[in-house]
């Protein structure tokens, strides 16, 4: 019998962490990159393909009905195939995609390409996020969480300087500045796709870094998680889908998804409008648009320590979605390049902070297939909200002449989600098996 009295916890989550976070980190930010640098092409495409506004939000959001269609297929894949395999090939794909967006012509074609690259992408996240599941028990979680899904925010940061430099390019070897984008932000992809098949394990028990006595001690404290808050009850993929608890949290996640793309996709082009009225310096709007992404991304590890650490999950994500509705709601007043980036700023740290509680919470509830299908449920069903927001602020915008009408929207759909986020949790007496954990622990939903 491995003796595992010896093993300091706090020790072996540090070292698990500095293992595996910024691997995953730079995954997810290339993923991101990859999705929303449409956001930053858009202007010069718009202006040189003769896209409307509803053209390319109906474009901007097919990635995500592509995305929804194969999340959960492609979900269950990393159960059978392992993490390590489906996440390469989820890569190596959507890379290929992503360059191939240089290839785009037309609407038609425009909708093709953003919709394969959604089939492309499908399954990544929730493979993460089943994959820190292997790693982390539910008190651990949400930090190690916040930090990875920070990298959806600062993707905003590295993507701004990068799009703006790439738009430079016009006319270098007769392509287009957001062609030089697509290609340069696409083949890196590719490339770590090819080194997750060297780098990645599929869990601890394959990771000869971590000793046995390590192993054995994670796995009991694993197990005896997933006892303590049901997950152990509910690990068939039918789980999923009896749980309420999962379909409110879905709710909420769909209008976190119309939120966040809301700005990736938009908040470029509103900034634009606001500065000039032409839109034409789309390179001084990517630098301007990285403040947002940097402050949400502090924001994002402010609150998912604070979630740890009291072990609260409902509040902290309505309070989140309380903070994104004040700041859609100023944006759509703002009349200035100042206020708005401002508003953004708000709104982002609101929207993006809320990640870590959001899927500690979730994630929390499910295990094996339950929790692999329940993610990819709520991911999938976040694709239709990922579509629904460019889709309806391109067309409020041709319809009004203004992006208000779709900001403030947005801000009362936050104000639902708050109140949906506090009735997502299930209230339970503590139990016996509460003793021993760590303060703050036991009674957190």
């Amino acid at each position: 019998m491995i003796e595992t009295q010896t093993v300091d916890g706090r020790a072996l989550y540090r070292r698990i962490s500095w293992r595996l976070i910024p691997y995953l980190f730079l995954l997810y930010i290339v993923a991101y990159v990859d999705r929303v640098n449409v956001g930053f092409a858009a202007m010069d495409m718009k202006r040189q393909l003769h896209f409307s506004d509803t053209v390319y939000g109906t474009g901007a959001g097919m990635f995500f009905l592509g995305y929804a269609l194969f999340d959960l297929p492609s979900s269950m894949m990393v159960r059978v195939v392992g993490t390590r395999v489906w996440i390469a090939r989820i890569m190596i794909t959507w890379g290929l995609i992503a360059a191939g967006m240089m290839f785009v012509g037309s609407p038609l074609s425009f909708y093709v390409m953003r919709f394969v690259l959604g089939v492309g992408e499908a399954g990544f996240v929730p493979g993460m996020l089943l994959y820190f599941t292997y790693w982390f028990p539910s008190h651990e979680r949400a930090k190690a969480v916040a930090i990875f899904m920070t990298a959806s925010s600062l993707a905003g940061v590295v993507g701004g300087p990068l799009s703006s430099a790439l738009l430079k390019l016009n006319g270098l070897g007769g392509l287009a500045g957001w062609q030089w984008l697509f290609i340069a932000e696409g083949i890196p992809t590719v490339l770590l796709g090819i080194s997750v098949l060297m780098v990645l394990k599929d869990g601890p028990e394959q990771a000869g870094w971590l000793k046995p006595e390590e192993k054995v001690w994670l796995a009991d404290e694993l197990e005896r998680d997933r006892r303590l808050y049901g997950a152990a009850k509910h690990h068939s993929l039918l789980d999923a889908f009896k749980l309420p608890a999962v379909w409110v949290l879905a709710a909420v996640y769909v209008i976190l998804q119309i939120g966040v793309y809301t700005v990736n996709l938009w908040m470029p082009m509103i900034l634009s409008r606001l500065g000039d009225g032409t839109g034409a310096d789309s390179s001084l709007i990517a630098r301007y648009s990285t403040v947002p992404y940097l402050l949400a991304a502090i924001a994002t590890v402010v609150v998912g320590w604070s979630s740890d650490k009291w072990n609260e999950r409902r509040g902290h994500i309505a309070g989140c979605m309380m903070v994104t509705a004040a700041g859609f709601a100023w944006a759509a007043v703002a009349h200035n390049v100042t206020v708005a980036l401002l508003a953004f700023c708000v709104a982002s740290m609101g929207l993006w902070s809320m990640t870590g509680p959001f899927w500690a919470l979730t994630t929390r509830m499910l295990e094996g297939a339950a929790a692999a299908g329940g993610v990819a449920m709520i991911t999938m069903l976040g694709g239709v909200g990922g579509f629904t927001g460019p889709y309806v602020t391109g067309r409020l915008r041709d319809a009004t002449h203004s992006f208000a009408g779709g900001l403030y929207g947005m801000s009362a759909l936050a104000v639902i989600g708050a109140t949906l986020a506090l009735a997502s949790g299930l209230r339970r007496k503590k139990l016996p098996m509460d003793q021993g954990l760590p303060e703050g622990v036991g009674t957190g939903e």
